[in-house]
């Protein structure tokens, strides 16, 4: 049997009930103090980006909890922290500026969900405001928020996300190393799992 895949609206509501009123009335065009609070506990956050050809990217960003500064009501600052320098968010950001943000709360199950446009800023002004063990970020970036709501919590409910108890044991999984070792030709797996540490414990910020 062949499934043709759903390809307009009239197709998509005969397989979902239409939304209840609540759904839509949820969405704030601002960060009401509900939604400050959450993002001052939260210690990490996905970024949404794609790039002027429709290519889409998920980026984790993570820091002590608050590291996304809320400047106001309709205004976030988050800091670009070292990594790989390939700055894919910061590039995508360039040819498309639409954004979105999923932050997380240890512990719980609900998440915030934010959209809004972003801008790449050197400041020193603002980045000066997100240094982190002495250290500050080359570069953040300035959200104004276009939507914001909170997002039930059954998809971690059903992943038991914050479960200690369904935690892998970390051997069942190759490292870092191994895994690039078997998809980059010639690379050295114990040499990246040394330079990945060496970089865990000096090159954080």
């Amino acid at each position: 049997m062949t499934t043709q895949p759903v390809t307009n609206h009239a197709q998509l509501r005969a397989v979902y009930r239409q939304p209840g009123p609540r759904a839509a009335q949820k969405v704030l065009d601002h960060l009401d103090h509900h939604c400050q609070r959450f993002i001052q506990l939260s210690p990490f956050c996905v970024l949404s980006s794609t790039n002027g050809d429709g290519r889409a990217d998920a980026s984790p960003r993570g820091d002590p909890p608050g590291f996304v500064k809320i400047l106001d009501a309709r205004t976030l600052l988050i800091p670009d922290r070292p990594g790989n320098n390939q700055v894919d968010t910061l590039q995508n950001v360039l040819h498309h500026p639409t954004v979105g943000l999923l932050f997380f709360v240890p512990g719980m199950n609900e998440t915030l969900r934010v959209c809004g446009t972003a801008q790449i800023v050197t400041d020193l002004d603002l980045i000066n405001n997100l240094e982190v063990a002495g250290r500050r970020p080359q570069s953040a970036l300035k959200i104004t928020v276009k939507d914001a709501f909170l997002h039930c919590g059954r998809a971690l409910i059903r992943s038991r996300l914050w479960d200690p108890t369904i935690q892998i044991d970390r051997t069942t999984y190759p490292t870092y190393g191994q895994v690039l070792a078997d998809q980059i030709a010639g690379a050295d797996a114990a040499k990246i799992d040394e330079d990945e540490d060496k970089a865990n414990r000096d090159r954080l910020y």
